[in-house]
């Protein structure tokens, strides 16, 4: 399993460390994967088009983890508050799986805009 992937966003490129879970084997084993970015709050999320079932779902998360969200089919890139979130709080529309983390400065993404191109590939 690829343990480090680059996430291209627009024009922000970050490597990211998946850990040992489920969720983030099944995406390694499909990369490259290619998707058009949405955003919500400081979050950006696309579908990838693998339905994985729910692992260790997350009500909330950390700044900088990525996640899967079932209901979408979804990755999930966490760099700030969401539309759900109350203080500091970085909440998910729903729960998440979390298969890894940004290494650096997650809030790089802010410059990101929904329709951006988004490629995940093996470092």
């Amino acid at each position: 399993m690829a343990n480090k992937i680059k996430i291209t966003a627009g024009d922000v490129s970050v490597e990211a460390t998946l850990n040992e879970s489920k969720t983030a084997a099944a995406i390694a084993e499909n990369l490259p994967i290619e998707a058009t970015a949405q955003t919500w709050g400081d979050e950006i999320y696309f579908s990838i088009g693998i339905n994985i079932e729910p692992e260790d779902p997350k009500a909330t998360v950390d700044l900088g983890d990525l996640g899967y969200w079932p209901p979408g089919t979804a990755f999930c890139i966490f760099f700030g508050p969401t539309p759900m979130s109350s203080g500091d709080e970085i909440r998910p529309a729903s729960p998440v799986d979390v298969l890894g983390k940004i290494d650096g400065d997650p809030t790089v993404f802010k410059s990101v805009r929904a329709g951006a191109k988004v490629t995940i590939s093996e470092v």
